[in-house]
């Protein structure tokens, strides 16, 4: 039970990686791979419509917060792996491209595939946000109370 919990978890992880990169990045990355496999259709990428919810303060009651476009897609590669994806916005490409990657990560070829792209998307993903924190640490202001000796 905890391997299909860990793989869960990482196969959850990658896929939100995919879903948030950059489509023209993905796409460069995926150019460095290599051939990719053939591939069915399982669902074409089709846009439509979700409702996101939101909770006042994280633990509040929830409420809709409104509307969001996604594409969603399914294939299955030539050796049966299945890929899913679901990304936001209207990229029919980006969605393809996540699907893809999905199935190729439940494949022998997962490691390459880790190295050459989830594990830069990664890396690019957390310098972007080290420099949000470096740029918001540097309009850090620190109050401080000075004991004035009046009781």
């Amino acid at each position: 039970m905890t391997i299909q919990t860990t793989e869960t978890e990482a196969r959850r992880a990658w896929m939100g990686l995919l879903a948030k990169a950059a489509p023209a990045r993905l796409d460069a990355l995926l150019g460095e791979v290599g051939d990719l496999p053939a591939f069915t259709w399982l669902r074409r990428p089709e846009a439509g419509g979700v409702m996101v919810r939101g909770r006042m303060g994280g633990t509040g009651q929830p409420f809709n917060l409104g509307e969001m476009t996604v594409t969603r897609c399914a294939l299955q590669i030539a050796g049966g792996a299945v890929g899913h994806a679901y990304v936001q916005g209207r990229d029919k490409r980006h969605a393809e491209q996540a699907a893809l990657v999905d199935a190729l990560m439940q494949t022998e070829r997962a490691g390459d595939l880790r190295r050459t792209v989830l594990d830069r998307l990664a890396a690019e993903r957390a310098a972007r946000a080290e420099g949000r924190a470096a740029k918001a640490a540097a309009t850090r202001v620190d109050f401080f109370t000075m004991v004035r000796g009046e009781d």
